[in-house]
């Protein structure tokens, strides 16, 4: 007791001493004092207060959960498959250079390891920069690949809304030299194909395009320094009402008000091709060329997606910024919208479940020469999805398969253990997926019940009288029938 209040009032001295602002020297002198009694204190109690947990916004993932993100899995392979795509992987970890000066406002939340022999590294962020890393080490200039693997942020996690500081991505990406917008529509049409295979319920895709948003800014007097941040202010819209975006842009960032008001107009419009006309006429902004351009290639985005037939899953939203800083072109956001559910109450709103667009210079500034590879991709929310999905299933009450046994090798009386393990044996080797208890004499009815518990659904039962036959019977667990 004694050593605690001691470390109480050195706490009390550095408290005090920056609050009188103190020697900077002498500060940091008392606070490793303090450390070092918490460590001391922590030493002798680390003997019986063990914490069990995971680390902050990690989770453990059982037999159930692991039925449903493999079934997930599949589905979203399966799709990257149909579409031509083949896989790749890289390590979990980069040279933090690779990942320094990436990823605008969000640098912040990179995990940096301790110095390993000369070599500063961090966690990966995402798998898009590794992938541009890979294109111009490799230079490769033509590729059409997915990667599923977890990536890590040291975010402030919201687990019930599927914020994790661990968690998985999975990405789709095609590289190269194409024409305008194939590609593009090919990764949305792609978003909408997984969502509706996997039965979320309806949403929406918003797509939007950087160039768009940059002319935007330019023709309402946003200085060209100020572009990225405004950028990732108008990015919060979907989150926060527009006059709390618009007082950060003011009163945080010093943008004038009326260039402030002027982006309020456009940020509020969303719609279809009749908006992207309607845009292409407005005085101000078809004078400007980025914004023209990004607005050509929306329209010819759009007769595209027609063409796919998901046009009506699409809305032309310039609100959407995604904070993300290597964007350069199209960029898109699916939002899974609002459901009801049977009980009265509000389900999840789990927001964004994909996202994605167009980064024509990313692999050039690994690049020596600066050769750039341009590229387009999406990011399917597996964790979000998931969460869904696993909230879902525990108000259904539906039973899950953890396992796929097939069939249980069961016997009717005592003393048939090796009958048993000689034909599981026959079974295992024609690849058959099976079971059988680990006990000698297990009664018939333990056989059955391990059956009905864990949804196997044949039972193959050896007994005296079938040996001398030499058959084997069988039965069906749900409907008792014996053949």
């Amino acid at each position: 007791m004694a050593e605690e209040a001691a470390v109480r009032e050195q706490a009390e001295v550095v408290r005090r001493l920056k609050q009188d602002k103190a020697e900077p020297d002498e500060i940091a002198k008392e606070v490793a004092k303090l450390l070092e009694m918490k460590a001391r204190l922590g030493a002798d109690e680390g003997k019986h207060k063990f914490v069990l947990k995971t680390p902050k916004g990690t989770r453990d993932y059982g037999p159930k959960q692991m039925a449903i993100r493999e079934r997930v899995f599949s589905a979203i392979i399966a799709c990257f498959k149909r579409h031509g795509a083949e896989v790749i992987d890289t390590p979990v970890f980069e040279l933090k250079e690779t990942l320094t000066g990436k990823y605008g406002e969000d640098s912040k939340l990179i995990y940096d390891l301790k110095d390993q022999g000369g070599e500063l590294l961090s966690l990966r962020y995402d798998l898009t920069v590794p992938f541009a890393r890979y294109l111009a080490m490799n230079k490769i200039t033509n590729i059409k690949r997915y990667h599923i693997a977890k990536v890590y942020r040291r975010d402030n996690p919201a687990m019930t809304r599927g914020r994790y500081r661990e968690f998985y991505q999975c990405d789709f990406d095609i590289a190269g030299q194409f024409d305008p917008m194939i590609p593009d529509a090919e990764c949305l049409k792609i978003v909408s194909e997984i969502l509706s295979d996997l039965q979320l319920g309806d949403f929406l895709i918003k797509v939007n395009d950087r160039r768009i948003l940059d002319g935007m800014f330019a023709v309402c007097g946003v200085p060209d320094s100020k572009f990225r941040t405004i950028c990732s202010s108008v990015d919060k819209l979907d989150k926060m009402p527009w006059e709390e975006v618009r007082s950060e842009m003011v009163g945080e960032k010093g943008l004038s008000p009326e260039a402030a008001d002027r982006i309020g107009e456009y940020v509020q419009l969303h719609g279809g091709m009749d908006l992207i006309e309607k845009l292409l006429q407005d005085p101000k902004l078809s004078q400007n060329k980025l914004a023209k351009e990004g607005l050509g290639d929306m329209k010819l985005l759009f007769e595209y997606l027609t063409l796919f037939g998901i046009v009506g899953k699409i809305s032309f939203d310039l609100s959407l910024a995604r904070g993300l800083d290597y964007y350069t072109g199209v960029i898109y956001e699916a939002v899974l919208l609002q459901q009801e559910n049977n009980h009265g109450e509000d389900s999840v709103s789990v927001g964004s479940v994909a996202g994605g667009g167009r980064y024509d210079g990313l692999v050039g500034m690994f690049d020596p020469k600066g050769r750039k590879v341009p590229c387009v991709g999406v990011s399917i929310g597996i964790e979000r999805i998931f969460s869904i999905l696993e909230q879902r299933l525990e108000a259904s009450e539906e039973k899950i398969r953890t396992t796929e046994t097939q069939v249980l090798v069961a016997s009717a009386q005592k003393k048939l253990l090796e009958e048993r393990l000689k034909l599981i044996s026959e079974l295992w080797d024609a690849g058959i997926k099976a079971e059988v208890l680990y006990k000698k004499n297990p009664k018939l009815l333990n056989q059955l019940q391990y059956c009905e518990d864990t949804g196997i659904p044949l039972v193959a039962i050896v007994g005296e009288q079938e040996l001398k036959d030499g058959v084997v019977k069988l039965r069906v667990v749900a409907t008792r029938e014996e053949v």
